[in-house]
């Protein structure tokens, strides 16, 4: 059994330990020491408490206090999961994978990541350091998702997309086969994108525009 502190300790942070508790089922393999959470809330730390496990403390003690644990980011926001990713680093991170997940052939997962329940994975798909597929997102064929990607349930990317960093992509929303997603984009729930994405834009609506800081769009 491999040490595992949850970094985290909101709705993800849970949702990730559905994740543990679904592969320790099948084959037991992580004791789950805690969660380690620099600000929780007060409702955070109670739901955490109902779950069985204690709340570590701040984030560095309690990996410096259990050197040779794994640990998975479970923080929902890319930003934050890479800017605590810049901290921590990633030799020492899990990969979790729900045993409902498919995972096609050829399919590399980097450190870090977590695959929920219901994720569909095809073929030759890369997935960077510490991505998170919620449950029933989609990835198709020959994508590359780059650190710290976050899809959103129900989530689809059609073949051959690249992703790069730090993207957020909303729930039930489709990004169009072949396109390239700039770094630090959000895609909103329900969208569809069917052109490429510049960085560091919020993408919303069908067919996806980016949205601007006067409140005017334009096609995406």
């Amino acid at each position: 059994m491999r040490e595992l502190i949850i970094l985290g300790a909101g709705g993800f942070a849970r949702e990730t330990l559905d994740v543990v508790e679904a592969v320790n089922a099948v084959s037991p393999t992580f004791e789950v020491l805690g969660f380690a959470d620099d600000a929780p809330s007060a409702l955070a730390l109670e739901r955490v408490a109902d779950r069985g496990h204690r709340h570590l403390g701040g984030i560095d003690a309690a990996l410096a206090a259990h050197p040779s644990s794994s640990f998975i980011i479970a923080v929902g926001s890319p930003e934050h999961r890479a800017a605590i990713a810049a901290r921590v680093g990633s030799d020492r991170a899990a990969t979790l994978v729900h045993p409902s997940a498919s995972v096609g052939s050829r399919t590399s997962i980097d450190n870090g990541s977590v695959i929920c329940a219901g994720a569909l994975v095809s073929t030759n798909v890369r997935l960077g350091r510490h991505t998170h597929l919620n449950p029933g997102a989609i990835v198709g064929h020959d994508s590359v998702l780059g650190d710290a990607v976050s899809l959103n349930p129900g989530a689809v990317v059609s073949g051959d997309v690249r992703i790069d960093e730090r993207v957020l992509i909303g729930a039930k929303s489709v990004v169009l086969q072949g396109l390239h997603i700039g770094a630090d984009v959000t895609v909103g729930a329900a969208a569809c994108v069917t052109k490429d994405a510049p960085p560091r834009v919020t993408l919303v609506g069908v067919p996806a525009r980016v949205r601007t800081t006067t409140g005017k769009s334009h096609t995406s």
